[in-house]
C-alpha cells in the first residue's frame, strides 16, 4: 500500500499485521480517489474503521483540511499514528481509539461535521448500516457532503432513512462502494 497522489506521494503505508484488517487495494484506492478529487480539497474528512488509515492520509494528502481516524484496535491507532508522522500529515489529522458508533455520537457532541465520510467497517457484521443510521441521527454529515460506503459485493445495499443512493461502483468479483447523500427534503 502507498499513497498514491499529492504532497506525501509515493509513501509505502505500513499495515496492522494479521487478518483483522483489510486494507484496499492502491486499484480499489485509485479509482476511489479519480471519483471524489474534486470534492477532497479543503473538505473535512472522516475516516471511520480506519485500519492502516490509507485512505484519509490520501485524502489529506491531496489537499483534505483535516481528518479524522477512528479504529477500534490499538494495533491499528499505533500504524495510523506512524503512517501520519512518516508522512508529515498530523497536524491536519485526529486519530481516535474507539467504537465507531459512540465515536460518531462523540464527535456530534463536539460539534464536528464532515464533508466527506469513508467508512469500511468487517464486511458481514451489520456495522455499515448501524454506523449510518448513526450518521444520520446526529447528522455529522454536512448538507451537501457525501458518505462512500465500501463493503462486500454480497451485502444487500445499505439503506437509511434519510439518505439516497448516488452512485454505486463494484470492483471484481468482492468490493462495492456506495455514495449516499442526503435526500433533498433532509438537507
Amino acid at each position: 500500500m502507498r499513497v498514491i497522489s499529492g504532497q506525501a506521494r509515493g509513501l509505502k503505508l505500513k499495515t496492522p499485521e494479521g487478518l483483522a484488517t483489510r486494507p484496499t487495494t492502491d486499484r480499489i484506492k485509485e479509482s476511489l480517489f479519480n471519483i471524489i478529487a474534486p470534492d477532497i480539497p479543503e473538505a473535512d474528512f472522516l475516516d471511520l474503521f480506519s485500519g492502516s488509515g490509507g485512505i484519509g492520509i490520501e485524502a489529506l494528502s491531496r489537499g483534505a483540511s483535516s481528518a479524522v481516524f477512528v479504529d477500534q484496535s490499538q494495533e491499528s491507532i499505533a500504524v495510523i499514528n506512524d503512517n501520519l508522522t512518516r508522512a508529515r500529515l498530523e497536524d491536519r489529522a485526529e486519530v481516535i481509539r474507539g467504537n465507531a458508533l459512540s465515536v460518531i455520537s462523540s464527535l456530534a457532541n463536539r460539534g464536528k461535521s464532515f464533508d466527506i465520510i469513508y467508512m469500511d467497517p468487517p464486511y458481514s457484521k451489520g456495522l455499515a448500516q448501524a454506523a449510518l443510521e448513526a450518521v444520520y441521527a446526529v447528522r455529522l454529515l454536512k448538507p451537501e457532503g457525501f458518505i462512500a460506503v465500501e463493503q462486500a459485493n454480497t451485502e444487500p445495499l445499505p439503506e437509511t432513512e434519510g439518505f439516497t443512493v448516488s452512485r454505486i461502483k463494484d470492483y471484481g468479483r468482492t468490493t462495492r462502494i456506495t455514495f449516499l447523500r442526503y435526500t433533498e427534503e433532509n438537507k
